[in-house]
């Protein structure tokens, strides 16, 4: 009975409550706020109308004719922005977030030729002409999973781009593919850009076109625009990764074109100066400290087709070569030059190696020639006490792993600093005068695997048995230490 009771009033206590609400804002509405109320509600439905006709002007462009539309739009693409498209579907218009035509399935055309296949294309128009179809304006292009063939007659595309005319209009690129193919249209590498924006700086009144990419597992960023006036064409290129910054200058005429490349590299700075005409190309890369580090030429010839690669440098980084993500490395995988086409040759001498101060005397010879790369003639000292050469050598990828085989030769001119240098023992200390070893280098495992070893001329079973194996490792010193012991434990296996 009492929770009855308790719930009555619980209810009366309410009623009561609304009752006194609906009092006091009744007795409020007199004349004056009446009036504001329905000002009030015609603004309201000021504010519906103008939203109402603000949605129908954008729509307007569904009333057009599809096939009027994508005409109008070719041909504003290609006057403007010198982009010739194909629309192989229907244009869909949509005025969220702002007006603009979408179609997930166009091409590009380039000197008559299809450049590309777009999974994605937008474009963005101005709010102030979408009454008139001819006076349409378009604001923004962007080209989103497209894929890109490029060869030898349209690889100036992305440059020519920079002839369009980006006042009021910017295109951008993203996430698409560039294939650099060759004559037979083999894929001889993949350029992934991740971003690129055409835009027009009316500060200095030109065209500026700003990339991110990525080649070889390389992320890399380029800033290209032109000097209309001196008929050169800028670029900066950064490599965050290899601490690498290029600027360069390229000068083009009917025939001769010339080009000066500055570079920052680990603090190396150094300059590039080259020259293209229709037979070769040729350069000159050089320090431009007083006190020279390097010093390289080279020659690209068109035909015949042959390359050459010289020059020297006070040290040699092995390390930057090779080391994990090495671009150099990355590029023998693709087994790009596994081409029977290319003919390249490389003399390199340094006086001595990075980190390793007791080699000297190198001299990295290679060439690649019908589809093979050695290293043949290759040769550096220790402490000019031994001579190493390597011979019958072959570079390949095999199940995605860079290999090298090769045979050495090691001549021992100084056995004695050898000895001291290891601190081998006196009483395993065995006349040597030549080792010969044919052996196997996985570049990614750091391995070396013995395959044939003679002394002086003649195979030793025990020795061979028990120097097998050379497992290299990321420390210097360690290597250093394991290295010893290693070398210790072969010439005790040797001295039986």
């Amino acid at each position: 009975m009492n929770k009855h009771n308790y719930f009555i009033k619980f209810l009366l206590k309410i009623n009561y409550f609304i009752n006194s609400l609906l009092e006091r804002n009744l007795n409020k509405l007199n004349v004056a706020n009446l009036k504001k109320l329905l000002i009030n509600n015609k603004i309201f439905l000021a504010i519906v109308l103008l939203s109402i006709l603000f949605l129908s002007y954008l729509s307007i462009p569904n009333i057009f004719n599809q096939n009027q539309i994508s005409e109008e739009l070719k041909k504003d693409l290609l006057d403007k922005l010198n982009l010739e498209f194909n629309f192989e579907k229907k244009l869909n218009y949509k005025f969220l977030p702002r007006p603009h035509f979408t179609t997930n399935n166009s091409s590009l055309i380039f000197n008559e030729y299809e450049i590309s296949k777009i999974n994605n294309l937008k474009i963005y128009v101005s709010l102030e002409s979408l009454f008139s179809l001819k006076n349409m304006k378009l604001k923004d292009v962007i080209i989103e999973e497209g894929n890109f063939n490029l060869n030898k007659n349209n690889y100036g595309f992305f440059i020519k781009l920079l002839d369009s005319n980006f006042t009021d209009t910017n295109l951008k690129i993203l996430n698409s593919n560039i294939f650099y193919r060759n004559s037979e249209n083999d894929v001889l590498f993949i350029n992934h850009i991740i971003s690129a924006n055409y835009i027009y700086d009316s500060k200095n009144s030109k065209n500026i076109l700003n990339t991110k990419n990525n080649i070889f597992n390389l992320p890399y960023s380029i800033e290209l625009f032109k000097d209309e006036d001196k008929n050169k064409l800028n670029s900066k290129i950064n490599i965050e990764s290899l601490s690498l910054q290029i600027e360069n200058q390229f000068s083009y005429g009917d025939e001769l074109k010339i080009g000066l490349l500055d570079f920052d590299f680990l603090n190396s700075k150094g300059v590039v100066e080259y020259k293209k005409s229709k037979k070769n190309f040729e350069f000159r890369l050089y320090d431009k400290t007083q006190k020279s580090k390097f010093d390289y030429n080279g020659e690209l010839n068109f035909n015949p087709f042959y390359s050459y690669f010289e020059g020297s440098t006070k040290e040699i980084n092995f390390f930057q070569l090779f080391s994990t993500n090495a671009i150099i490395k990355e590029l023998l995988k693709t087994e790009i030059f596994n081409n029977k086409n290319i003919d390249l040759k490389l003399n390199i001498y340094a006086k001595k190696v990075k980190n390793f101060p007791n080699f000297t005397n190198i001299f990295l010879s290679s060439k690649i020639q019908e589809g093979l790369i050695d290293l043949d003639q290759t040769k550096f000292s220790w402490q000019n006490h031994v001579d190493f050469n390597l011979k019958d050598s072959l570079i390949y990828t095999k199940n995605g792993k860079l290999i090298l085989d090769a045979n050495s030769e090691i001549k021992l001119i100084n056995l004695n600093e050898v000895y001291k240098f290891l601190l081998t023992p006196k009483n395993i200390r065995k006349k040597i005068n030549k080792i010969n070893i044919n052996f196997t280098y996985l570049f990614d495992e750091k391995t070396i695997n013995i395959n044939d070893i003679k002394v002086n001329g003649l195979v030793d079973e025990n020795l061979h048995k028990n120097l097998n194996k050379i497992n290299l490792k990321d420390n210097i010193l360690q290597n250093k230490i394991y290295l010893k012991k290693f070398l210790n434990d072969a010439i005790r296996s040797y001295a039986g």
